[in-house]
């Protein structure tokens, strides 16, 4: 599970391995500029990941870049949740969500985007598709684009391949089985078609 976390996260930034400012991240190049397309067509975007410590990074860079933001995580205190939804919601400007999957998931109104990204896939698709109906609640008028950036020829494609072929993954998921239900929620063949080399 450690080996299969690190690809995870190289997959995003080598950074979040290495911590060297020099290193570049693909993605983080991608979605900076197609945030900024975004923002100057009037359209305003949900960006959801997983990794806190690359949301960091994806904040960094819209400091850097002059993009009009508001994030919410684990961390993120009740009050100060409130406060950056009313601003996200109520800003004049389009802007950013910078939100962590498992905080900005849930019991949020964000029907402001226009554009959902989500920078890196989970097992369980439907924690995907609840944080992608933060956009589509009562009150959307406009039509929502959901975005999954993927790196080709890694862990990440191997990911949606076996969410593809083991449905049931989800569920066990979902209902614990990591906690130590006694069913295997990754079996070894599993691990080794995640962690085989890629062809190409």
């Amino acid at each position: 599970m450690t080996a299969i976390l690190k690809l995870r996260q190289v997959c995003l930034s080598p950074r979040l391995l290495t911590h060297q400012d020099s290193e570049s991240s693909p993605k983080l190049s991608f979605l900076v500029e197609r945030l900024q397309v975004l923002l100057e067509e009037g359209h305003s975007a949900l960006v959801f990941s997983q990794f806190t410590s690359f949301l960091d990074l994806v904040q960094e860079a819209c400091v850097r870049h002059g993009l009009p933001y508001q994030r919410l995580d684990g961390s993120t205190a009740a009050a100060a949740r409130k406060d950056r939804v009313a601003a996200f919601q109520g800003g004049e400007r389009p802007s950013i969500f910078l939100l962590s999957l498992k905080a900005g998931g849930q019991g949020l109104n964000l029907t402001k985007a226009t554009y959902v990204f989500h920078l890196d896939p989970w097992w369980n698709p439907a924690v995907e598709n609840q944080a992608s109906d933060r956009a589509h609640r009562i009150g959307q008028q406009r039509t929502v684009s959901i975005v999954r950036i993927l790196m080709r020829h890694s862990i990440e494609e191997k990911m949606m391949a076996l969410k593809q072929r083991k449905l049931d993954l989800y569920d066990a998921v979902m209902a614990g089985a990591v906690r130590g239900t006694g069913q295997g929620v990754l079996t070894k063949a599993d691990f080794e078609f995640l962690l085989a080399p890629s062809a190409g």
